[in-house]
């Protein structure tokens, strides 16, 4: 278990660390909403309501997100677009943390 919470830990942490270069007023909103997913997903391994398999899985699409936003900001500041579309897979992401944590599996 020590070594699941380092895992997630550690994600967490790339996650920040990667917006410390965006424009404050994006890493702002962004960051904020990524940060307390990681939380979340940290929250639901401590609580053993994510398996080990439930958490790689959003982990994943976690990292899939990041790159994704340090794509979409390698041309300059994200455009309204651009932080529509990232808002709309924080929201995907956010109903399958809900959904994992819920769905009565235990590791």
């Amino acid at each position: 278990m020590n070594r699941k919470k380092s895992f997630v830990l550690a994600f967490g942490s790339a996650a920040i660390l990667s917006l410390a270069f965006a424009a404050p007023a994006e890493a702002g909103r962004i960051g904020n909403r990524q940060e307390r997913q990681q939380q979340r997903i940290a929250g639901g391994v401590s609580s053993g309501s994510l398996t080990a398999r439930e958490t790689a899985r959003l982990e994943r699409r976690e990292t899939g997100l990041n790159r994704s936003i340090h794509r979409m900001r390698s041309d300059g500041e994200l455009t309204r677009n651009e932080r529509a579309r990232i808002e709309k897979r924080q929201d995907r992401i956010s109903r399958g943390i809900y959904h994992q944590k819920h769905d009565g599996q235990s590791r």
